[in-house]
């Protein structure tokens, strides 16, 4: 008898099972020797709940605010590249499966799956969760002005551009297995120049990483993007107070902490412990602004607990990577919905025996540093009776 899934960690086994090992290690792999990849699970578990008991729940619900706008659940599914790779079903099932449990999406610049076939998937739904593209920053204007305007047409709702990756990770995995995309499998909205080109190699190019480092995105560039589209625009990588309040001073609306998922630079820090410092230093900002900067993080979210304990240290949402990728390997659309129930589930049960009717009643007074332990956690769990 086949065991139940009744977790993330199931759908992971589940999908192990059924991918080949290069995509297996493209999908579930990190950069170097993965430190980071396995900090950013476990940071969430230094972190423990301080409930209250005895609260008034009555007309609880989940509903959260980005950029302007209200959603039903603050969970949107984080930009993975090749996704019908992993599954026939590709970004097409991972969209009917967000749009499905009102949750987000955040389709890949590297999609398999066209921009345009993908949109209507999610906007059709009236109960959905929001719909971006994350954009990997290029130095031909024309080919990212064409870009802009298909993905405007298209009926996106804001552009997310990835700041931490200018040259491709240090990955062993990868490296040793080689990548093997079958037939048919490629992302069809990267220039194929690109895709021809060499990540990092020695050669005679001028600059570091053979020249592809003379390409790296800059604050002006930022700015030029603010410029060429109308959408809203949001920077994901970041990892320093300073650069998200120089994220605000450009008027970008939003950032989002994250190291790649642990893909690019080894031994960062986890998330769970980059968040707070951020938050703390966009609270300042944007009290003494007119201009209000959200904050999203991702990397190691596995339970509905991770997604309480981010909202409490200051995210206005999160977004899931592997865990629904990983469901799609398996079991397609069906899978994905299913991780994202789960969450959604466990998160709803969090909140209410955190004592939480809704997400405006999360305090950072709910959390506390478990390694501190009595100190911190007694220090961590004051607050008004």
């Amino acid at each position: 008898m086949p065991t139940p899934i009744v977790n993330l960690k199931d759908h992971e086994r589940a999908a192990q099972a059924v991918l080949s090992a290069s995509a297996w290690s493209y999908f579930s792999g990190g950069a170097a020797d993965e430190i980071t990849l396995r900090r950013n699970l476990s940071g969430w578990q230094e972190w423990g709940l301080a409930p209250r008991v005895l609260q008034d729940l009555r007309g609880g619900h989940t509903r959260c605010n980005l950029i302007g706008k209200t959603w039903p659940f603050p969970l949107l599914v984080a930009p993975m590249a090749l996704q019908r790779w992993a599954h026939t079903d590709g970004e097409a099932g991972m969209a009917m499966a967000a749009a499905a449990q009102q949750c987000g999406m955040v389709l890949s610049h590297q999609t398999s799956t066209p921009l345009q076939s993908v949109a209507p998937l999610i906007l059709a739904e009236p109960e959905r969760g929001p719909l971006w593209f994350q954009l990997y920053w290029q130095s031909d204007k024309a080919y990212l002005q064409d870009l802009l305007q298909q993905v405007e047409a298209a009926g996106y709702e804001a552009l997310v551009l990835t700041v931490d990756a200018p040259v491709h990770g240090v990955r062993d995995r990868e490296r040793r297995e080689g990548l093997h995309l079958p037939t048919g499998i490629r992302a069809v909205h990267w220039p194929q120049a690109q895709a021809d080109a060499p990540h990092c190699s020695f050669t005679t190019s001028s600059g570091l990483c053979a020249g592809v480092a003379n390409a790296a995105p800059t604050w002006a560039d930022v700015a030029w993007l603010r410029s060429a589209s109308r959408l809203p625009i949001l920077l994901k990588g970041i990892t320093h107070p300073q650069d998200a309040l120089q994220a605000a001073r450009l008027q970008v609306a939003g950032v989002i902490v994250s190291n790649h998922g642990g893909r690019t630079l080894d031994t960062l820090p986890d998330t769970a412990h980059l968040l707070a410092p951020i938050a703390a230093a966009v609270r300042e900002h944007n009290a003494a602004t007119q201009h209000t900067l959200n904050i999203l993080v991702d990397g190691g979210i596995r339970r509905g607990t991770d997604i309480f304990k981010a909202l409490a240290l200051g995210a206005d949402a999160v977004l899931l990577g592997r865990p629904a990728l990983f469901g799609l390997a398996h079991a397609g659309a069906q899978g994905v919905a299913h991780v994202l129930r789960l969450l959604r589930d466990e998160f709803e049960m969090t909140l209410a025996l955190c004592g939480c009717a809704n997400l405006q009643d999360i305090q950072r007074s709910h959390v506390a540093v478990l390694k501190q332990h009595d100190n911190a956690y007694a220090q961590g769990a004051q607050g008004p009776v």
